[in-house]
């Protein structure tokens, strides 16, 4: 059958703004029926909330919709929520897994899609009372999983499979709906093995060539190369390029996703940095369970005096490292510290020995947002050292101390506030960052962990809390590693930057070297210096 339109879906100018945020500005896609579309992009380029478009969701409906035009097979399409996508013959194959665990394979593939049949008593009292067809059920289920290959159970319970084999489930629920023209894959090799990422890669080719049109969200560019047609990259909500996969390379794809801008974009700060310095910090096979950020076997050195920068995707594990050493989320491993065993899943003794962090929920975990500026700058210190309490037995907190602390605090670090008194909870998000970094310091620590320092600040804070770091670094030997999601901050104050990938190291750059080094190695793809 010939299809109305030659693309599947056409996506024409799309522009989002939330509030003032221009996420996405003038962005287009088209994918043809029986192609497999790749879309990259950073986080924060745009991928997601092109998505929420497509499906009507309501963080879209909800905060004004959109600007540009969606069509489908060529005609014109007004989606205001993911019922309605579904109509129109869009599924999505989740990356985090939309199923319920205690529901048998069957009952989450036929999931507000069960089929029922009469009896004798539906037949006098309506419908109503109809009984579900488990039978039929199940022969549609079993259905689904042969057409992906998969030799499981169609009864066996959704919480007694390998978490591959629930991707699986996933994919299978979408195929078993009728009518459908277009699938997202949103990550959906994210938690497989090699073997089950070939099944699955597989898999979308062979519902390709029944004319199903496939749009693979995916941060792996290997995959890109091998299963795709075409590739849509954007970047900082924008277009950045479209490219006929054949027509372009692993490394163009890298470069393009990260930017093209390069290290004449840089300043290196005049940074003195010398890996002649002693190791701060070595850490071996550290595993840490985060849920959605977890380290499986890292390992990383850390020099005395340096700024070391930590990048990757979101769900890499490159939060998971600093939340693990504090001891926030359980940890298995070896770290040293300063040429010291340092004992892991002990918040208290890690601050003891001179290590602080900065968290990226500064909000949640950082700040107490009811108390003063000075009580949330002194917090850590009173409670693990001891400091600013009178002595024993009431040990009443030294006010005047407390105050002296927080005002010259402020003061250091431009803490915009009307006094020390002031709740922390209504400052600005810059300076709430800025008095997370203040607790950090009343500890005195000889090394500081930074988790997504700049995270939801406007750009004037950044540069300050930016600035502020690199101040410490210097005129207090401070060593700090740096976690964060925006690779030109890293480049602009690190000595070296370490790429997470699947909770490892991939690679351990300069700030000088390409963004195609950067782009390959947060692809997870071997560079020079990617040894850890």
């Amino acid at each position: 059958m010939i299809p109305i339109s030659e693309y599947v879906l056409e996506m024409n100018h799309i522009s989002k703004l939330y509030g003032d945020n221009q996420v996405l500005s003038d962005v287009s896609l088209k994918v043809r029926p029986g192609e497999i579309h790749a879309l990259l992009g950073e986080n924060g380029a745009g991928k997601s909330t092109l998505m929420n478009i497509l499906f009507g969701m309501p963080v879209i409906t909800e905060t004004g919709g959109f600007q540009g035009e969606v069509l489908i097979n060529g005609e014109k399409v007004n989606i205001k929520n993911p019922h309605q996508a579904i109509e129109h013959g869009i599924g999505m194959v989740h990356q985090e897994f939309m199923l319920i665990p205690g529901f048998s394979v069957t009952e989450n593939i036929k999931l507000n899609r069960e089929i029922s049949k009469p009896n004798l008593v539906s037949r006098v009292l309506g419908r109503d009372l109809e009984v579900l067809d488990s039978e039929t059920m199940e022969q549609h289920a079993r259905q689904a999983l042969d057409k992906i290959g998969i030799a499981i159970s169609e009864a066996e319970k959704i919480r007694n499979l390998p978490v591959g084999y629930m991707q699986f489930v996933e994919i299978a629920r979408e195929i078993d709906k009728s009518g459908i023209k277009l699938l997202v894959f949103d990550e959906p090799t994210a938690v497989l093995t090699e073997s089950e990422a070939d099944i699955l890669i597989g898999v979308m080719q062979a519902l390709a060539d029944e004319g199903i049109g496939i749009i693979f969200i995916t941060h792996r560019l290997a995959e890109v190369m091998k299963a795709t047609q075409g590739v849509t990259v954007l970047r900082d909500g924008k277009l950045a390029a479209y490219r006929q996969t054949s027509q372009t390379t692993l490394s163009e794809l890298a470069a393009l996703m990260v930017g093209r801008g390069g290290a004449d974009e840089i300043d290196d700060n005049s940074r003195v940095f010398s890996e002649d310095a002693p190791l701060a910090m070595v850490i071996r096979n550290l595993h840490v369970d985060m849920p959605g950020e977890a380290v499986r076997g890292l390992n990383l050195s850390v020099y005395d005096g340096e700024i070391l920068g930590v990048g990757g995707l979101a769900g890499q594990g490159k939060i998971g490292l600093p939340n693990g050493i504090m001891g926030i989320y359980p940890a298995e491993g070896q770290v040293e510290l300063f040429g010291e065993p340092l004992p892991l899943n002990d918040p208290k003794g890690s601050l003891k020995r001179g290590l602080a962090m900065v968290s990226e929920d500064r909000r949640g975990v950082g700040l107490l947002l009811d108390q003063s500026i000075e009580d949330n700058i002194v917090f850590s210190a009173m409670q693990v050292n001891g400091d600013y309490l009178g002595a024993a037995p009431f040990r009443l907190k030294n006010v005047r101390q407390i105050r002296q602390t927080a005002n010259n605090m402020m003061k250091e670090l431009d803490v915009r506030a009307t006094s020390s008194l002031q709740p922390v909870g209504t400052l600005s998000g810059g300076n709430q960052q800025k008095v997370c970094i203040a607790r950090a310091l009343a500890l005195n620590p000889r090394f500081l962990f930074v988790s997504e320092p700049t995270r939801g600040i406007d750009i004037g804070a950044k540069k300050l809390v930016i600035d502020t770091l690199l101040r410490l670094n210097r005129e207090l030997k401070l060593t700090i590693v740096m976690v964060s999601s925006e690779l030109l901050e890293l480049k602009s104050i690190c000595d070296r930057i370490a790429i997470v990938t699947e909770g490892r190291v991939s690679a351990i750059l300069k700030p000088s070297d390409s963004n195609e080094s950067f782009g390959l190695a947060m692809s997870g793809i071997a560079v020079e210096g990617g040894n850890g």
